[in-house]
């Protein structure tokens, strides 16, 4: 694969998960933490030239008005106050601030995968894409409700396993090991530095 024809999609590195009082910090902390995920996807980004890189974070109205009687983790966001339109908690964390002019931000996600409502799908054919490597947290919702869509769509599917974090140590292993596997090839940031840009 042609690094060119790559895009780096980042799922959820925004304050209510990231920062120190992010509201949601405690879902993600522990996985985050033992995977590194926002240390090694900041030298991903750091080294990474010629790929297409996308941030798709979930921002919601401050009523929430969109989320008609929402369950599960919609649920969660809702009650808790999380990712509200204008909130320091909605906005990308301040470790990707200096890529600011490197990144396409896909603005207006209001659910749980990357390709709902949102125009992700034709800035990627704009751009000829044909591959996604995906990273940010958390593994068993967004992102893998993105990477299935990414490869019902016929995209070739990469899982970052060290940029990508879940609610538990556990819940990210085994979906790095067991679940992504079957529609993803899951490698690590290194890989896709060596596989990809290397190949241009």
């Amino acid at each position: 694969m042609k690094s060119r024809k790559t895009a780096l999609v980042l799922v959820g590195f925004q304050n209510d998960f990231f920062s120190q009082d992010g509201i949601l910090r405690s879902v993600v902390e522990e996985s985050s933490i033992v995977t590194g995920v926002v240390r090694n996807t900041v030298n991903m980004i750091n080294e990474l030239r010629d790929v297409l890189i996308i941030s798709a974070p979930i921002v919601f109205s401050k009523t929430y008005s969109e989320l008609i009687d929402p369950v599960g983790i919609l649920k969660t966001i809702k009650d808790l106050g999380a990712f509200k339109k204008g909130s320091v908690g909605s906005q990308t964390i301040k470790e990707l601030e200096e890529f600011k002019d490197k990144i396409i931000e896909i603005p207006c996600r209001q659910g749980l995968n990357v390709f709902m409502n949102t125009s992700l799908n034709d800035v990627l054919k704009e751009n000829n894409i044909t591959d996604l490597a995906f990273a940010g947290t958390v593994c068993s919702i967004c992102l893998d409700s993105s990477g299935r869509s990414a490869f019902d769509k016929g995209f070739h599917v990469s899982m970052l396993s060290d940029c990508i974090s879940g609610r538990t140590v556990f819940e990210q292993q085994y979906f790095c090991e067991d679940i992504f596997p079957l529609y993803a090839e899951v490698i690590t940031s290194n890989e896709l530095l060596t596989g990809y840009t290397k190949k241009v």
